[in-house]
């Protein structure tokens, strides 16, 4: 039977549940343990799909057309192991079923309520799909003594009677805070937020406790005592200088030991952390650097782009690089007095991102423009595609009123509604006044290559697989005049009815993809788009 690893947060939100999971994910694994990683989210949307990026960040996407919480990017990103949509449930979705199941009659007549349907309905999600797992980590998000949590705390005491003590473990992070004018670090916080969550019949036994400064032993001493467990289960977590470093960190500071110690595991296989090893060997020792523009629309939100900037340091990895990614603002560059030379030139690369709406979208089509006459490695992902092809339209195939249906009417709509397509389970169609919710094309699709192109050499295959999200397609009813500019179709969906992929053969590194290769790469196997991108790069940077 699986055991259970529930992590909570307590006094103030970002304390890096998310990363403590991966990384524990990461070390478990190490050791030769299989693992699966699980998040509970209490916000009442369905999920994060029709959430705004500065709202939420980035919605991750999984294999199987789930959308779901930014954290099953790092759990993906550490563990390999690709997530399904069983690995993230709202209170929301909770809610909808249970509802559903109300008005159909499934609870003959009860009285529906929190207790015990909705926790009861928690634990079966926790508890669904676990054969074969030696360990389930199960991040509860929020901060405990938020009203949203609190169905799942609940679930989580419940859950730990219903297994057996020996069979779960609660990992609690908290802060503890650095006084700048009374010069010391403050344990009170911690001592009342593990107050908080035991009063709710949770009793931590391994604490995280996020700190500027190093923790005192006499510090760990009181913490230990106030809160109930052992002082080598108080466990320090400082700022890292990469994410990628920090299950290194977390390893020297005993937090695998004591999670292990704490089932009562004491024979367990030292873990073989080479490739981590190797990981901070190229990071801490780059043979150069390259600097890639990012000309998007959700920039001064980094999180929006999470999985995207992961992959450019991956790239990097991969290069032995370090890469510098220098968010533009797409609307800059639509304003009269804006100077795309100015922002662009120093650039080594640019990157057109997804996103959804007009706005910026002709900033965005400018630096398509600047990257192709200029010669600059281009690299477009989704709506980044399909600005690339309205560039092309526009300025080499003599369409000057192209466009995209998502902006309004066009008379010439390069880019339009996709209104159905082939998935494994059959035709899907979608209406134009439908759902915004879960309805766009989601999750992993196979692209058939042209033998001869550069994105078939870079895989090394003619049949990829990747993640999609998006309701927009370019119109195939163009492919002739854009080919005849120059831009070539050299990926198509397998029925031959989707546009793919489109690179420029008279460009040093000119690619633009429908889907968003960002959600596959990992830091032992970067993406090999974005490993032959930064590549590119650095040949640009010996040029300039």
């Amino acid at each position: 039977m699986a055991r259970f690893i529930f992590v909570t947060g307590g006094v103030v939100s970002s304390l890096g549940k998310g990363l403590l999971s991966a990384s524990l994910a990461a070390l478990l694994q190490a050791r030769g343990y299989k693992c699966r990683i699980r998040k509970f989210d209490p916000y009442l949307n369905v999920d994060p799909g029709t959430m705004s990026p500065y709202q939420h960040g980035e919605v991750y996407v999984t294999d199987d057309g789930a959308e779901t919480d930014l954290d099953l990017g790092h759990y993906e990103r550490f563990s390999g192991v690709s997530a399904k949509q069983s690995d993230n449930v709202t209170t929301g979705r909770i809610y909808r079923d249970i509802i559903a199941k109300e008005r159909r009659g499934d609870y003959l007549g009860a009285t529906v309520q929190v207790v015990p349907h909705v926790t009861n309905a928690i634990k079966e999600f926790a508890l669904t799909d676990t054969d074969g797992l030696d360990f389930v980590i199960c991040e509860i998000g929020g901060t405990v003594g938020d009203i949203e949590s609190l169905p799942f705390i609940e679930a989580l005491r419940q859950l730990r009677n219903d297994l057996g003590r020996g069979n779960t473990v609660s990992v609690h992070t908290t802060l503890v805070p650095w006084i700048k004018a009374a010069g010391e670090l403050k344990t009170k916080p911690t001592q009342h937020s593990v107050r908080e969550i035991s009063s709710l019949g949770v009793q931590p036994d391994v604490l995280l406790c996020r700190a500027e400064m190093p923790i005192p032993d006499s510090d760990k001493a009181k913490i230990a005592q106030f809160c109930n467990v052992p002082k080598s289960a108080v466990i320090e977590a400082l700022d890292a200088r990469s994410i990628y470093d920090v299950p290194l960190q977390y390893h020297r500071e005993g937090l695998d030991d004591e999670v292990l110690a704490a089932f009562g595991i004491t024979d367990a296989p030292r873990p073989d952390l080479a490739r981590w090893d190797e990981i901070m060997d190229r990071l801490d020792h780059p043979e150069g650097e390259v600097t890639i523009g990012v000309v998007g629309k959700y920039v001064g939100l980094p999180d929006a782009y999470k999985s995207l900037r992961e992959a450019l340091v991956h790239g990097g990895i991969a290069n032995r690089v370090k890469v510098n990614i220098k968010w533009v603002d797409a609307e800059l560059f639509e304003q009269a007095d804006a100077n795309l030379a100015t922002e662009l030139e120093p650039m080594h690369a640019i990157l057109v991102p997804g996103g959804f709406g007009e706005r910026g979208s002709e900033g965005k089509i400018a630096s398509v423009k600047f990257a192709r006459e200029r010669k600059v490695p281009f690299f477009g992902i989704c709506l980044g595609m399909q600005m690339a092809c309205i560039e092309g339209a526009r300025n080499t195939a003599g369409i000057a009123d192209a466009s995209t249906t998502e902006f309004g009417d066009t008379p010439e709509p390069v880019v339009g509604l996709i209104t159905e397509w082939m998935s494994p389970e059959g035709i899907q169609a979608r209406a134009a006044g439908g759902d915004l919710g879960g309805t766009m094309r989601l999750g992993a699709y196979e692209a058939t290559l042209g033998g001869n192109s550069r994105v078939a050499q870079i895989y090394g295959s003619t049949t990829i697989s990747e993640r999609h999200r998006h309701r927009y397609e370019v119109n195939s009813h163009y492919m002739a005049p854009l080919e005849k500019g120059g831009l070539v179709f050299s990926g198509m969906s397998p029925d031959g009815r989707l546009p793919e992929i489109v690179e420029r053969p008279d460009h040093p590194w000119f690619i633009g993809v429908q889907f968003h290769p960002e959600l596959k790469s990992r830091p032992f196997e970067p993406h090999p788009l974005f490993a032959s991108f930064i590549e590119a790069a650095v040949q640009q940077s010996r040029l300039v």
